[in-house]
């Protein structure tokens, strides 16, 4: 979850480059910064505690120095403080790093026995005076990085510079994402493509348990025993644009407002005019008899309204798993089941896991992913990318809606072949997919300003639905109480009166999600038991359902759609609202407090 980039080069900017690669980091989360540089053939290091900018004016930019590693902390082991801060620094080593290193404390025993002392509370001093300790040992830096790699659990993306090799720099990657980037001035190095996109679009992924050695103008890569491979270099296809917010006041303002065009695109790449291009376009899904989808947060929220759809409209059997609990648990997956996971970095830790596990039972595995050639894209049997861009802002919506637009394919597919819907049926689901970017774009432009000025100063606020409206009622309470800080909770509606209402209070606002007509009634039913002990409902519906003013105090309308593509409309309003109730109360709303765009450790 920290953030680290790096430059090795003929110019001497490299503070300002690794500066530059930082503030493009910031949208991960973290709590303090760093850089380490080589100046006047010694090491320096500097470190700040908050944002990068504290950083920077920490900063002198006319040294000159063409080697340099930074980083930004999400604070795992020990307090957010300057001390814990990376770079951290042992006898000829200075390292950065990401990922947790699980056997820190049994290392920092033995490490403390050989009489190496220790000033933070820090797994990564640990990683760095290990490193420093064999190095010393062997004389050798190649051989102390493949045994410091024998002898470490856990992950780590490192980035490290040596007092006797002052022009490279040297890097260590398992189960951490890490990206090398490659110009005709230097190279460069990164947690993802976005903190180093300004400089260059053609970037090499080093693969686990590979470490790297980068000059000025080579990069050498060497396997696990120390044996030079060759890796391609690959060119980003993503557009730079995506980091800059282009006149909206927030990044997440900004790609709630791309979702039409995000789904458009996503669905373009699987389906035209003919309807049967799905089948050739997508894998064969339908050879199997059950599928399991795992993911976290958001993901498996998206995960859920794909339940929804596949059993509904394909009658195939889905289990939604959470990955974090993935992979302590048994689980029964058999060889003609698929496991869908998804991910929007492709990065996220519990979910790499879990495809880790499913590989070694023999079962397939789908990837629905956003970024290509990440981790878990490479690790799946099949995978299918979202066409979400970059997302900046760490509370994610336009990737959600992407992941949400592919589910409802995958279950018009499995439909569609195994003859679950009829040519009329197919007609109108061509209808839909055409019409759906110009409905969300309709809903972009209504104001929820006012909805959130009567919700925005309550201490909880519940959601309530049944079926799909329940899966997306548990979307819309994260997104609010991820950049709200708002109590929020989602409840199956029909749960109401098994213990839950009792938390309602005179003004305590309910909002339910009523989209599925042949169960409008129940849900109504429970909105009235809420409505008759105080609760301030408002109501999420749409255009066809009619609903008496008596059961609400707000209500908001979205375009009826085929029920396949709905939750893509019905979202909308609840991300705005999140979005209008965390500005009225002056929220970091890019950046929300404790949280982190891409969760790389466990």
């Amino acid at each position: 979850m920290c953030g680290i980039v790096g430059y090795v080069g003929n110019r001497d900017n490299a503070i300002k480059n690794i500066i530059d690669g930082l503030i493009r980091l910031e949208y991960r989360g973290y709590d303090s910064a760093g850089i380490s540089y080589i100046f006047d053939d010694k090491i320096i290091i500097k470190k700040n505690t908050g944002r990068v900018k504290n950083l920077e004016n920490n900063l002198d930019f006319n040294t000159k120095s063409n080697v340099a590693i930074g980083h930004t902390r999400w604070a795992t082991h020990g307090i957010a403080n300057t001390v814990n801060s990376h770079p951290h620094q042992s006898g000829k080593i200075t390292i950065v790093h990401n990922g947790i290193i699980e056997n820190f404390d049994e290392i920092k025993k033995e490490l403390i026995n050989n009489n190496i002392e220790f000033k933070s509370t820090t797994d990564t001093e640990v990683a760095c005076a290990l490193l420093n300790y064999l190095y010393g040992l062997y004389n050798d830096f190649n051989k102390a990085i493949i045994e410091f790699q024998n002898k470490v659990k856990g992950s780590y993306a490192i980035a490290a510079i040596n007092e006797d090799y002052k022009d490279k720099l040297f890097v260590i990657k398992n189960a951490s994402p890490l990206v090398l980037g490659v110009t005709d001035y230097g190279n460069f190095i990164g947690s993802d493509m976005p903190s180093i996109l300004d400089k260059t679009n053609k970037f090499i992924i080093l693969d686990d348990g590979e470490f790297g050695i980068l000059t000025k103008d080579d990069i050498k890569i060497f396997d696990k025993f120390g044996n030079q491979i060759d890796k391609p270099i690959k060119k980003f296809s993503g557009s730079e644009q995506s980091m800059e917010k282009q006149g909206y006041d927030h990044f997440m303002l900004k790609e709630i407002h791309e979702q039409p065009e995000v789904t458009k695109r996503t669905m373009n790449e699987f389906i035209n005019d003919d309807i049967n291009s799905l089948i050739d376009k997508m894998p064969d899904l339908s050879k199997y008899k059950k599928i399991h989808i795992v993911a976290c947060g958001s993901a498996m929220h998206a995960g859920l309204i794909g339940k929804n759809l596949i059993e509904e409209f394909a009658n195939v059997e889905v289990n939604v798993e959470i990955a974090s609990e993935y992979r302590y648990k048994r689980n029964f997956v058999n060889k003609d089941d698929l496991v869908i996971v998804i991910s929007q970095s492709g990065e996220t830790a519990d979910t790499l896991a879990a495809v880790e596990i499913t590989n070694k039972m023999g079962v397939d595995t789908l990837g629905i992913i956003n970024v290509v050639d990440s981790s878990i894209a490479r690790n799946t049997k099949y995978v299918l990318y979202t066409k979400a861009g970059i997302e900046v802002a760490v509370a994610t919506t336009k990737a959600y809606s992407a992941q949400v637009a592919l589910l409802s394919l995958i279950a018009l597919n499995l439909a569609n072949s195994k003859n679950k819907i009829n040519n009329d049926e197919l007609i109108n689901i061509l209808n839909s997919i055409k019409e759906l970017p110009v409905k969300m774009e309709n809903l972009l432009n209504d104001s929820y300003e006012e909805i959130a000025q009567k919700i925005y100063n309550k201490n909880d606020i519940f959601f309530i639905g049944r079926d799909i409206d329940y899966s997306i009622s548990q979307e819309g309470s994260l997104k609010l109480k991820e950049i709200s800080y708002l109590h929020s909770e989602a409840y199956p509606a029909g749960e109401l009166k098994h213990g839950t209402i009792s938390l309602i209070d005179n003004g305590t606002p309910v909002i339910a999600i009523v989209t599925k007509k042949d169960i409008a009634s129940k849900t109504l039913s429970n909105i009235k038991e809420v409505k008759s002990r105080g609760a301030f409902v408002i109501v999420v519906t749409t255009s066809d359902i009619e609903i008496e003013k008596s059961y609400y105090d707000e209500i908001i309308k979205v375009p009826t759609t085929h029920p396949l593509f709905q939750s893509l409309l019905t979202v909308i309003p609840l991300q705005l609202v999140a979005y209008e109730v965390a500005r009225k109360n002056n929220c970091d709303i890019d950046k929300p407090k404790n949280l982190a765009k891409s969760v790389t450790v466990e």
